[in-house]
């Protein structure tokens, strides 16, 4: 009997030693944490603020551009500054993809954030995690939303021109395909139309709405049609040419966005498919009464962006310069 209760006593002692052996050499995925440079480099988060705050002062429409570049950097391999880096020997940059090529902006932005924290502490802070602090301040800036950015997020040492053809969203993208888009990212419906918001700051070019605006389509406002052809010929003279997204408030991030798709008022067609009488018309709806409401699930949207397939821990670098690899 006592024996037996010694062997009992020995196996599970064993047993436990094993389990804990077992724990310990299990991969442990750091997590992102809101206070991760608080030692490191404590004043980094007032040294981007700073920075980002200094050039959207100095042109507005900056602060559309920042958000949109950390949502093309989110939806290509994760959070992981890959849309910084140029071409290079063992590179083909991202920046070269039809989504982004004349078209996304702000890279000189994050370049000089990251060289006034590399000022205050060297090696310390990603250029993923400016990215991704940059979105916030730059909403915040143009009366946005405010939200608590998780930080510690490393850089990637690869970009993929692939990937970031056929992972982005485009502007001629219907609803189905946008909804199936960003639930590849683990970003639901919701999330989708939330996040379509930044759509109420900002400029297009006419060359991604020229078809919608000429089409004569049912889903479109007849003056604001004619409006925007104005500025937009039918031919291909005028690609370049911007028009806001939002004519009413274009420098201000509240809900006018969605008031203007009710209006049938979306400039591109990938919006005002969001209020086409498909699933996410109540969204649209709900959100053009509650400017509280969009707000609040806007900044919910853009941390559960920020959380896509970081590098953590020992993945990834810290960049010294952002547009390449050290």
């Amino acid at each position: 009997m006592a024996s037996n209760i010694a062997l009992e006593g020995s196996y599970f002692s064993v047993t436990s030693i094993g389990i804990i052996i077992l724990l310990m050499s299990l991969p442990c995925e750091a997590q992102l944490s809101s206070t991760f440079y608080d030692k490191a480099c404590p004043n980094a988060l007032a040294t981007i603020r700073t920075s980002i705050r200094t050039a959207i002062a100095r042109e507005r429409r900056m602060a559309a551009s920042l958000i949109r570049l950390h949502f093309h950097d989110c939806f290509v391999k994760g959070c992981d500054a890959s849309i910084l880096l140029d071409d290079a020997p063992s590179i083909t940059s991202e920046k070269n993809a039809g989504p982004n090529k004349d078209s996304v902006r702000g890279y000189e932005v994050i370049e000089e954030a990251k060289t006034q924290v590399e000022n205050v502490c060297p090696g310390i802070v990603s250029c993923s995690d400016i990215l991704a602090v940059a979105a916030r301040d730059a909403s915040e800036y143009v009366g946005g939303p405010s939200w608590t950015v998780k930080l510690g997020r490393r850089d990637s040492t690869t970009a993929s021109l692939s990937l970031a053809e056929s992972n982005l969203p485009s502007f001629r993208d219907g609803l189905d395909r946008l909804i199936s888009r960003f639930a590849s990212k683990g970003l639901n419906a919701r999330d989708m139309v939330a996040l379509s918001g930044s759509h109420t700051i900002g400029q297009a070019r006419c060359v991604t709405f020229r078809d919608r605006i000429y089409n004569n389509g049912s889903d479109i406002d007849a003056n604001f049609a004619s409006t925007r052809r104005r500025g937009c010929p039918i031919d291909d003279s005028g690609d370049a040419n911007l028009a806001p997204l939002d004519l009413v408030t274009p420098n201000q991030l509240d809900n006018n966005y969605f008031k203007n798709l009710i209006q049938k008022k979306g400039l591109l067609e990938s919006d005002q498919v969001l209020f086409s009488g498909g699933s996410t018309n109540s969204i649209v709806s709900e959100y053009s009464k509650t400017p509280v409401t969009f707000k609040s699930d806007f900044a919910a949207a853009m941390i559960k962006m920020g959380d896509i397939n970081p590098l953590t821990g020992s993945s990834g670098v810290i960049r010294k310069i952002c547009n390449t690899i050290n």
